[in-house]
């Protein structure tokens, strides 16, 4: 287990937490943040957001709580068609003055200790009624503000606490001990008032809060008011690159570089590793699963601040067809794990459909590197109707009581090629994804997940209100800067490069369109790294990639981080602080880096949270990145009450959804939808299984009720299937002719549903 010290590394930045800067000041004003550029008088970004709101009453300090150009290229023509240490426990000398004050009294007498035995009795009989209740009952319910959490034991004196009439510890703070379900232990190192909770007997208890400062899962989060901290979990169970690059987890693939066919996305990766029976076959992936990210990843991310994982998920984790060579529905299986762990630490999940059926976007982290064949091509629209199924089945799931509380978010369809499928045929699936979700949750807070957007890299102005009255919608952007020209120039150069090119363009998408993040970005001002751009590429850096691109320089100065100096790390840490602020509510790309295989340490290592923690280039505590764009003018809170479940949600105008029918008339590189391949909902839905849990009671075995997998029992719509009389090309053909004839007999009239416009969904409790 890593700890992590609370004091930065040699030539670090320093950290600029705004609660200590309070207590240094008598008035309890905000003031500059440390280290500021001297450009601003008034932190704006610390006043205006809820998570700086985190300090008591004015009291004692020693009494108050601690608590752009795109990656892959889109000019390629390869693959774009058109284009402290304060833990709330008491001092010595007080626990000493309470100690007096109850000191216990001689015996005098024998009716004395008759007397005392009594009362000890009815202490005992209270406390065996009232610890019960409260913790049943009364605190599960607790409607404190979540700015002011639990304070944690320091790792001398842990807190942590046995349910009633029981040894089995099912709580905690900082310096407990954790049992992982296989019996490993590690010890929970959460300096923010984090707390754990997982009981078997109760295992959809919502108690755990990840920091003192972020609300508990039983409470609601404000999205556009409490602010996102996260991180990707990015190449676990969808094998995938940072981009395009295969470098999550690099010695995955390292290992069939001299196959046929050669790894070079979660495809070929399948096949090499079927062939490859010696090894174990297709079941190395569920090793991965099991390995790359486990429950002490999740402990470390809140214990680093952090309150939020952004969990890509395959297609695949649901089934296959056909001769599709992914290892199906095993990684549907880890994904509860990650809810179980997420749930444990207090951590809200935003689950990205990451890879479709065809590629959305033809790049290797959608599954198969290649073309794009979602709303493009003459499989665009089978392909579109397949994954809105997906979508639905995953909703229908997430939305469930057991579990809505946990996965808040919902990234329906990760970097589609906006600029090849077009704005307008994007909008109309989105808007029956929409439906589909709305549909499965019904409409209001606390029903179901927000639905998150991608931009589809048209930029988050072509959204400006897309869609009024929509309920909980999100818009999701992608800012990387490393992907387009190189420079040589200094990390030190970039101290200001996000808030000067990111911050007013979140700023105005908040106002005008509502929730906006960021659900990828990193620190990678250069495209150096193993495989940042594909397997065997190369890089602009070094002049090797694909095209004509000048030599800038060696890429060792940017990837030997165990040279790298303390003006370099200082550097990095400026950046990742700017780009946070200028976000706002973000998911750094990515949590881990795997180790490759044949140099043994990590090879790209701008991308990795938890190696940039580890070495000083990360912030010990994400608010420290609160100021850093304050002259930007950042964003106030709060969000409109429609946009956040409130008054009007799901509202949305006739004239309005009328303009998004789907299917659409036509797709582009396929022609109109009634020549293309389509199919029909006559087939059997692939319900998504919960996880099962059991626990003894005395002779007696009992089974928690963890739902069936579908929230709306009014759904009852098939699954989309293949048409038995008509043609079908491959998924992933790319560029082709349509089948002529489509269809034989009646079947034709069948292949294209009529286009239509979804009711409103409901609004259900």
């Amino acid at each position: 287990m890593t700890h992590f010290s609370d004091s930065l590394p040699s030539g670090a930045a320093n950290p600029r937490f705004l609660g200590r800067a309070l207590y240094d000041d008598p008035s309890f004003n905000f003031r500059d943040s440390y280290a500021s550029q001297g450009t601003f008088q008034t932190a704006r970004s610390a006043a205006n957001s809820s998570v700086y709101a985190l300090n008591p009453d004015p009291i004692t300090p020693a009494e108050a709580e601690f608590s752009g150009a795109y990656h892959d290229d889109p000019r390629d023509t390869e693959n774009n068609a058109d284009s402290a240490a304060h833990s709330g426990t008491q001092s010595p000398q007080y626990l000493a003055e309470k100690r007096a004050a109850y000191a216990v009294p001689r015996i005098k007498s024998k009716r004395g200790l008759i007397i005392g035995g009594a009362i000890l009795a009815a202490v005992i009989v209270l406390v065996a009624v009232v610890v019960p209740v409260y913790l049943t009952v009364i605190k599960p319910k607790s409607s404190s503000n979540g700015a002011v959490g639990t304070s944690s034991g320091s790792p001398a004196n842990p807190t942590s606490t046995a349910q009633p009439g029981s040894t089995t510890v099912v709580t905690g703070g900082d310096g407990s001990k954790i049992t992982t379900e296989d019996g490993t232990t590690f010890t929970y190192s959460n300096p923010f008032g984090g707390t754990w909770y997982w009981n078997p007997k109760d295992p959809f208890n919502n108690d755990a809060q990840a920091q003192s400062w972020t609300k508990p899962l039983n409470q609601t989060f404000k999205f556009g008011t409490d602010r996102i901290f996260g991180v990707n979990l990015g190449g676990w169970l969808t094998t995938e690159p940072v981009s395009s690059i295969l470098v999550s987890a690099p010695a995955l693939f390292e290992k069939y570089q001299s196959t046929t066919p050669q790894a070079v996305d979660e495809w070929t990766l399948s096949e090499a590793m079927a062939a490859d029976t010696a090894s174990g076959g297709l079941q190395q992936l569920e090793t991965h699963y099991q390995t790359f990210i486990t429950e002490q990843d999740f402990a470390e991310i809140a214990g680093a601040g952090l309150n939020f994982v952004r969990i890509p998920l395959p297609y695949w984790a649901i089934e296959t067809r056909a001769d599709e060579p992914f290892l199906a529905k095993t990684a549907w299986t880890y994904f509860l794990k990650a809810i179980q762990w997420a749930r444990k630490y207090g951590l809200r999940i935003n689950l990205d459909f990451h890879a479709l059926p065809g590629s959305q976007n033809g790049w290797n982290h959608s599954g198969k590197l290649g073309s794009v064949n979602v709303l493009y091509g003459p499989m665009g629209l089978a392909n579109a109707q397949r994954s809105l199924d997906y979508i639905r089945i995953i909703a229908e799931f997430i939305s469930q009581p057991e579990y809505r509380d946990v996965v808040v978010m919902f990234g329906i369809t990760n970097e589609p090629q906006g600029t090849t499928v077009g704005q307008g045929v994007l909008s109309r699936y989105y808007m029956q994804a929409y439906d589909y979700v709305r549909e499965a949750s019904g409409v209001g807070e606390g029903n179901g997940p927000y639905i998150s957007y991608h931009d589809g890299f048209l930029g988050l102005s072509q959204w400006a209100d897309w869609l009024p009255n929509a309920d909980r919608i999100a818009l999701d952007q992608h800012p990387y800067i490393c992907f387009g020209g190189q420079s040589d120039s200094p990390m030190s150069t970039y101290a200001q490069t996000p808030c000067n090119d990111w911050a007013a363009g979140v700023n105005t998408s908040m106002a005008t369109s509502g929730m906006t993040t960021a659900g990828e970005f990193s620190n990678a001002v250069t495209d150096c790294g193993l495989w940042v751009n594909g397997v065997g590429l190369g890089t602009r850096y070094e002049g090797t990639y694909t095209g004509s691109w000048p030599v800038i320089g060696n890429c060792s100065a940017w990837t030997d981080w165990q040279s790298w100096d303390a003006t370099m790390k200082a550097g990095i840490m400026q950046f990742s602080l700017a780009s946070m602020d200028a976000l706002q509510n973000w998911f750094f790309w990515t949590w881990k880096i795997g180790n490759s295989s044949v140099s043994g340490v990590v090879e790209s290592p701008q991308w990795s949270y938890q190696l940039g923690l580890q070495n000083g280039w990360m912030p010990k505590d994400p608010r420290a990145a609160s100021g850093t764009c304050a002259d930007q003018g950042l964003y106030s809170p709060p969000l409109q009450a429609w946009q956040t479940g409130g008054a009007g949600a799901g509202q949305i105008a006739a004239s309005v959804s009328s303009s998004y029918t789907w299917p659409p008339a036509s797709i582009s590189n396929g022609g109109p939808v009634s020549s293309l391949p389509s199919y029909t909902p006559t087939g059997t839905v692939a319900t998504l299984p919960p996880p099962t849990f059991t626990y003894s009671s005395g002779s007696s075995v009992t089974t928690a009720n963890a739902g069936d997998g579908w929230q709306n029992p009014s759904d009852t719509a098939s699954g989309m299937v293949g048409i038995a009389t008509c043609s079908y090309l491959n998924p992933w053909v790319g560029n082709a002719a349509p089948p002529s004839p489509l269809c034989s007999g009646g079947a034709a009239a069948r292949a294209v549903p009529e286009s239509l416009v979804t009711p409103a969904p409901a609004r259900r409790s």
